[in-house]
Order: structure tokens, then C-alpha cells, then sequence
């Protein structure tokens, strides 16, 4: 029984019981409904119910608005229901694209996270242990601590392809099988490349910064290698492509058999594509990068230790760090020592204190909890709790760890630390910059600096500069639970309409925002909410409006109405005034407006949209007053 049992269970007895239930999906903050007969739905108990903040009807679905704990209220419907959401429809993320790439990254990795936490520990133990004499990597402590602990990181693909597939509403056997075809020793590079004197049965691009040798080929197309073992993003673009697939596959292939044939259809036509195309995609950009590194070391060596120090995690991210990593080879092999992934050191440090900053301002118990083995994980070097977790899903930490990142690679290659071996990671990694042979240990002692500078950049700008503004749900009578909202009511009186149906194509596509129309029957305009007025245009046409918490609207009246330049409109209200919600800030003639040859249509729109959570619209084609909620925007 999960935490959300009771309230699932109002949920679905008031949507009319599960035997009215179709479908049911799941976005960002909705659950998605698809009812036999949405009459039986009991809209009034729902909007006042503790833990909902509203419902919509929307697109043939019946929308239960739950806030960002919406997946944990899902499973416990799913479960009440007895519905599968197994190869339901794909999860649907809101904002831009940086922000859908982080949805759905943070979406992915959420599941697992205990176990690679606890994977990163078992990993530091084991260093730590090698570190103080006990064991020795020959010892057969250590290779058991060492799979235990290594298991979760040699088989990320795994681990991201079944949620992945979750995420993306594709079979999680099948996400199985994907990550398991990429971890498939039999193809991986090491592999194909291991047998002595076995020379390339031809190479791409010969010459060139693209230049790829084929081993195998796969019905004679160029199987471009790869090491896919702890890579991310690989499993998650053939996860994706297998999801645009299903959709048509479910088409084609007769209901009867469609058990069989469509994991059969996913796995045989999305795997050759990720191997024939993605594969080969990474290996290039891998390429490009290792070639434009290699430029700028030879440049100038403190840009590159600035730039690697920043972009390190994002590298590691996308798998593209192996560009850096045949670099630093290359210059221990020749000169028995390497600067190529010294500016690299001090990221994992600034990670690591970003997530320990973070420890202070975190509301949600349960990121709380995880703070304390993502630290000891990114002490010992490995990140990805840290990442993944916490710090990648709030945005600004992650980005401030880049910058300690930055100030301790540069900082690094500015003294000319030199590292003499790939070895340990985080704090083990000191002994890479000692020199055995002359005994020096000044690089050592420099490393320690650049830990203490990235650490203190990376946890004073998170503690500082960086606030949660998570609300979470809190146990109050029968575990009610509060989302942080705020509401704007309509500052016009007229019939509602969608933000598509605009006449100007910049608000109908949503290029300023989310919002809606309002096609007014009184020519008034009043504060949506307690706040400012940030902008009075001269023309009077157009209202910038910020409330106390931070939230941004702008009231535009009509079309092209700037070309009045004021006429039939007066306001009351200056820029930078206080106003309260139902003050009156605008009044216009609509009748001399649309003699005049103009619209007096009035986008409503929320102009800092990628700010919040969600923005949800109230019924559309409504007529609204002054006092009806017009939007309910969640933090």
C-alpha cells in the first residue's frame, strides 16, 4: 500500500469507479484519465478534494491535477484500478527543450537512485580500503566489493532502457533488452579490438578528424564500434525511437498477436538503428571533440583546463568524455605524464559540495535523505547520484558546480599539475599527481588546493545563491497534501477562449508564454493578484503586471491597438505601482476600438511560463467575471 492509498481511492471512486476507468497516463503534474463516460465523473468532489488542485477536461481526457508528486498518486490509482501502465502513452513533459531534458533525465534515473547511491558507496569503501593496505586489487575481497559495487555502472544502459521504456510508454522488457544488447560483450569496442594482430576490415573517413575503423559489418552495412557499458544517452534515444514505432506497429500488426510481434518489430528494427546510426552519430561528435580539445591544449592549455573543468559532467552526461581520454593516453604514453584530464579533477568536488549546499535549502525529506550517500559517493569520484538525483533536477546547483569545475581546472593547468597515472577518482585520485620516480609531490599538494577551490565555489554560490522552491506534501488529518499555487482571476470580463485561437501567431503559438484569450464584454481591466505593475506601456494598450511571489502576466488589449497611441483607453495605475487583486488599473472603449477597425481580443499570458511547474487553463469557451479563476499556476 502506497503513501497515497486513500486518496487514490477518492480518486478513482470519483471519477465513477474503476469500471469506468479506459486508460490512464500520467505527465508532470496530471493524472490523465480516459473515462467510458465522463458524466459519472464527480467534478465538485474532485476540485475540493485535499491533494487535488483541480480538474480539466482536455483533449478527450479527463485531467486530475495532482502537483509534482503526481507519479507516486499514480501508482496507487494503478494499483486501487487494477489498470497496467505498462505500454500505456509516453509521459509528456512542459516547458523548453532544456527543460524537457531534464524531465525526462530526472524522470529516468528517479527509480534507481537508492541503488547507484549505494552502488558509489560500496565503490569508495572498497577504495578505501586499498588505499589503507587492507586489501589489494588481486584480492578476492575486492573483486567481490568491487562487482557489487561496479554492477549498476557497467550496466547503466540496463538500468536506463526499463525506465526509460517506463517514461516513454514502451514495454520495460523490451527497454530490458535494449540496454542489455548494449551492454553485450561480443560488440563492444574492447572486444572487437582485443584479439592481437586483428586489423579493420576498412576504415571511414580515413585521414580526417571523422576517421572510424569498421571491424564487423551488419548485412553489410559499417558497424561503426562503441563502448556503450555506463553510457546514458544511447539507451535513452533507442527507448524513444522504439516508442515512435509502437504507435504504427499497433496499427499494422492484428490485436491477437501483438504480444509477441511487437516487441519482435521493436527490438529487430530500433537496435540495428541505434548500433548503425547512434552509435556511429557519438562516435563522431566523440571525434570532433577529441580533435578540438587536442587544438585548443596546444593553444592554450589554461582555456582548455577552464573549459573541460566546465563542460566535464555535461561530457559525461552524453557520453562524449571518451574524447578526452584517448588525449591523455597518448601523452603518457610518450611522455610519461599527461595534462589532458588534470583540469578535469575538481568537477566531481564541485559537484559534490553543490549537493552538500543543497542539504541546507532542500525541503523535500526524501532528496534530503539522499544528500548524505551522494556526498560520500562524489568524494570517492563517482557522481552520478549527485547528478542525477539532486543537483541536474534543480538546474542552478548543477550549473554552479560547472563553475568550480572551470575555476579549478584552470587553476590546475595554470600551475602545470601534471598527472602520472589513471588512477583513482575523487579523493583517491590525489596520487595521480605525484611524481614515483623523482618523489615530488608539489602536484599533489596543488590537487588538494584545487579540491578546496572547487568545493568552495561550488557549495558558497549553491548555498547562497540557490533556493528550493519545492512544496511538499505534508501529513494533516488524513495525510492531505498541500502544492504550492497561486491563482490568477480573470482582469477582464468576457468569454474565455484557448491561447490558440489568437489572431496575433506569436500568442497563438505560444511564443510568449502560456495563457488564454479573452474576448471582452466590458471594457475594464482589474489586478489578477496582489502585486505590481512592472510595465504601463504610453499607449495605455498593453499591462506588465508581477505578483508578490514572482509571477509575471501581461494584459494585452486587442490587436494592433498600439497604433491608437492611447486613444480610448485610460488608466489608473502608474509603473511600479502596488496594487491589490480587483483593483482597477485600465478602462477602454470597445466600441471605438472596433469602429476603428481594430480586435479587442486580450491574450492573458504568463510570461515567465518556464519558471513553473504547470499552467492550467480554467474551463475554455467560458464566460468569466472578475472574480472567476482564470489560472492556477503550479511552483
Amino acid at each position: 500500500m502506497g503513501k497515497y492509498h486513500e486518496l487514490a481511492e477518492k480518486i478513482v471512486a470519483n471519477v465513477g469507479g474503476k469500471e469506468n476507468i479506459n486508460s490512464l497516463t500520467h505527465c508532470i503534474t496530471r493524472l490523465r484519465f480516459k473515462l467510458k463516460d465522463e458524466s459519472k465523473a464527480n467534478d465538485d468532489v474532485l476540485k475540493n478534494m485535499d491533494g487535488v488542485v483541480t480538474i480539466m477536461h482536455s483533449a478527450g481526457q479527463y485531467q486530475v491535477v495532482i502537483g509534482n508528486h503526481v507519479g507516486q498518486v499514480y501508482d496507487d490509482v494503478l494499483d486501487i484500478a487494477g489498470i497496467s501502465g505498462e505500454g500505456g502513452a509516453p509521459e509528456e513533459a512542459s516547458g523548453n527543450i532544456f527543460n524537457r531534458f531534464i524531465d525526462v533525465i530526472s524522470g529516468i534515473f528517479q527509480p534507481f537512485l537508492g541503488a547507484l547511491s549505494a552502488g558509489g558507496m560500496i565503490k569508495g569503501l572498497n577504495a578505501l580500503l586499498v588505499a589503507a593496505g587492507v586489501l589489494t586489487p588481486e584480492n578476492g575481497t575486492y573483486v567481490v566489493l568491487n562487482a557489487i559495487g561496479d554492477a549498476i555502472f557497467m550496466f547503466l544502459p540496463v538500468a536506463v532502457a526499463i525506465t526509460a521504456a517506463k517514461k516513454f510508454g514502451v514495454n520495460q522488457y523490451v527497454g530490458l533488452v535494449i540496454g542489455g544488447a548494449l551492454c553485450y560483450p561480443a560488440i563492444q569496442l574492447s572486444a572487437l579490438t582485443a584479439v592481437e594482430g586483428v586489423q579493420p576490415l576498412y576504415t571511414l573517413f580515413a585521414g580526417g578528424m571523422f576517421e572510424s575503423p569498421v571491424y564487423m559489418t551488419f548485412m553489410g552495412l559499417p558497424f561503426v564500434d562503441n563502448n556503450y557499458t555506463s553510457s546514458v544517452i544511447p539507451s535513452i534515444l533507442i527507448v524513444w525511437l522504439a516508442s515512435k514505432l509502437q504507435k504504427p506497429l499497433r496499427k499494422i500488426v492484428p490485436e491477437v498477436i501483438q504480444n509477441f510481434f511487437i516487441p519482435f518489430f521493436l527490438l529487430l528494427i530500433a537496435l540495428p538503428i541505434g548500433f548503425l546510426v547512434i552509435g556511429p552519430v557519438i562516435t563522431i561528435l566523440t571525434n570532433m571533440l577529441a580533435t578540438g580539445f587536442d587544438n585548443l591544449l596546444n593553444f592554450s592549455p589554461i582555456l582548455f583546463g577552464l573549459i573541460v573543468g566546465l563542460f566535464w559532467q555535461v561530457l559525461v552526461i552524453f557520453g562524449l568524455h571518451w574524447s578526452i581520454i584517448p588525449i591523455a593516453i597518448l601523452q603518457l604514453g610518450t611522455m610519461g605524464y599527461s595534462t589532458a584530464l588534470v583540469g578535469t579533477f575538481g568537477a566531481s568536488f564541485a559537484q559534490t559540495a553543490a549537493v552538500a549546499a543543497m542539504y541546507f535549502h532542500l525541503k523535500n525529506p526524501k532528496e534530503k535523505a539522499l544528500v548524505v550517500p551522494a556526498v560520500i559517493s562524489g568524494i570517492c569520484g563517482v557522481t552520478e547520484p549527485a547528478i542525477y538525483g539532486l543537483s541536474l533536477p534543480k538546474k542552478k546547483p548543477f550549473i554552479f558546480s560547472m563553475v568550480g569545475g572551470a575555476v579549478a581546472g584552470a587553476f590546475l593547468i595554470g600551475m602545470n599539475t601534471r598527472s602520472y597515472v589513471m588512477g583513482g577518482l575523487g579523493i583517491f585520485g590525489i596520487p595521480n599527481f605525484i611524481n614515483q620516480q623523482t618523489a615530488d609531490t608539489s602536484g599533489a599538494i596543488t590537487s588538494i588546493i584545487a579540491i578546496v577551490i572547487a568545493s568552495v565555489i561550488g557549495f558558497g554560490l549553491t548555498f547562497f545563491f540557490w533556493r528550493d522552491d519545492e512544496v511538499v506534501e505534508v501529513e494533516e488529518g488524513q495525510k492531505a497534501m498541500e502544492v504550492r499555487k497561486e491563482i490568477v482571476t480573470a482582469p477582464v470580463q468576457g468569454t474565455m477562449m484557448p491561447l490558440s485561437t489568437a489572431k496575433d501567431q506569436a500568442f497563438a503559438q505560444g511564443v510568449l508564454g502560456k495563457g488564454v484569450v479573452i474576448h471582452p464584454t466590458k471594457g475594464e481591466v482589474v489586478a489578477p493578484f496582489d502585486g505590481t505593475v512592472m510595465t504601463m506601456f504610453p499607449t495605455k494598450h498593453a499591462i506588465g503586471l508581477v505578483s508578490d511571489n514572482g509571477l509575471e502576466v501581461l494584459i494585452h488589449i486587442g490587436l494592433d491597438t498600439v497604433q491608437l497611441d492611447g486613444k480610448y483607453f485610460e488608466s489608473f495605475v502608474e509603473q511600479g505601482a502596488k496594487v491589490k487583486r480587483g483593483d482597477k488599473l485600465v478602462t477602454f472603449d470597445i466600441d471605438a476600438i472596433e469602429a476603428a477597425g481594430y480586435s479587442v481580443e486580450t491574450p492573458v499570458i504568463v510570461t515567465n511560463t518556464a519558471d513553473y511547474l504547470d499552467i492550467i487553463e480554467a474551463d475554455q469557451k467560458a464566460d468569466v467575471c472578475n472574480d472567476d479563476e482564470l489560472l492556477t499556476v503550479l511552483v
